[in-house]
């Protein structure tokens, strides 16, 4: 099953519901109020829209996540290769790494990281 898509403004609003969870849809509110800036029709309307895709249910007004923070973050990952790289995780791990200068402890990880699917 493909995780649905989840835009900026909703993840923002996972990681509160992740933390939180399960949680009343009151207190999410509430929460929302203070870390978003929201309305508690804007946040009802994102429990509506999340639910419709299935990212989240809210049922007896206790809302959980159906998609995990793992999840949500692969797609989005995916999403950037495939739109921004046209797949190629190598092109990808290039461009980040011209950006960004990697200690040799990171170089250290990608390449275990690297070894362990070759082994698979």
């Amino acid at each position: 099953m493909e995780t649905p898509k989840i835009f900026e403004s909703e993840y923002r609003f996972c990681l509160i519901l992740w933390e939180h969870e399960p949680i009343n849809s009151t207190k999410l509110v509430e929460l929302c109020k203070v870390q978003l800036g929201w309305s508690k029709a804007t946040t009802y309307t994102v429990i509506r829209r999340l639910g419709e895709r299935g990212v989240l249910k809210n049922e007896n007004a206790i809302v959980t996540s159906l998609v995990s923070k793992e999840q949500a973050e692969e797609a989005q990952m995916e999403e950037l290769v495939e739109k921004t790289f046209q797949g190629s995780l190598p092109a990808f791990i290039a461009a980040f790494s011209r950006s960004k200068k990697l200690t040799r402890q990171e170089v250290d990880q990608l390449r275990a990281l690297i070894d362990s699917y070759g082994e698979g």
